[in-house]
């Protein structure tokens, strides 16, 4: 499924569940800058939007609410995720505004949210180094977890395609590169992997696994989960 056909469905879906403001305000459309993070930053990093909610409503401080950009909300997660241009942070802005968008990110945290913002530019002229941004922030949340994520799926899929495309044995820094996470990080990533028969041990060590490689039997179908 392309990019856009996946995207018409997923804002379909939310606009027949939402209702009020909340639905007149995603009714006026998804802005440019914002769109183009979904098709330049995140379709590209997870190749799905299952668990990201676009204008979602929250409790504002003040007693009233207000919308982030995007939320993301799975397996305990709650990310906010804003989308900045320029403008909005230059010399129009107030400074009651400034004083307001910064106690409103600290309410945020406070009740339990992580946050990333975006630039407009930084979306436009460095995609990857913000896909890359999303997944070591997803590898950091969800890797060594009990429960498997549609996230870690993804961040395993990477390794198996760099793997299959490189046609070499996978070392643990070849993932920190890839996927810009911690060695521990990577190192959990790369023995869950084996142990879903995923990746095989490689080389002659048997205590201490320096390297791995594909497991064929094991991953027919993977990539279409």
């Amino acid at each position: 499924m392309t990019f856009q056909a996946q995207y018409e469905n997923w804002l379909n879906m939310h606009l027949l569940e939402r209702q009020g403001e909340n639905k007149r305000r995603l009714e006026q459309g998804i802005g440019h800058a914002e769109k183009l993070f979904l098709e330049a930053v995140w379709y590209p990093a997870f190749h799905e939007m299952d668990g990201l909610y676009p204008e979602y409503e929250i409790a504002d401080f003040r007693d009233g609410v207000r919308f982030l950009d995007f939320a993301y909300l799975k397996a305990g997660l709650r990310l906010a995720i804003e989308i900045d241009g320029y403008r909005a942070h230059s010399a129009d802005l107030s400074r009651w505004q400034f004083s307001d968008s910064l106690m409103r990110q600290n309410h945020l945290i406070l009740d339990g949210w992580k946050l990333l913002r975006f630039s407009y530019d930084d979306i436009k002229e460095k995609p990857r180094m913000c896909q890359q941004l999303l997944q070591q922030f997803m590898g950091k949340s969800f890797i060594g977890r009990k429960e498997e994520t549609s996230a870690e799926i993804f961040l395993q899929q990477e390794i198996l395609k760099y793997a299959s495309e490189s046609r070499v044995h996978v070392r643990p820094s070849d993932v920190i590169q890839l996927l810009k996470i911690k060695k521990r990080d990577a190192q959990k990533l790369l023995h869950g992997m084996v142990t879903r028969q995923l990746l095989l041990p490689a080389g002659n060590g048997t205590k201490r696994i320096r390297c791995y490689k594909i497991n064929p039997e094991h991953i027919s179908g993977f990539f279409n989960k």
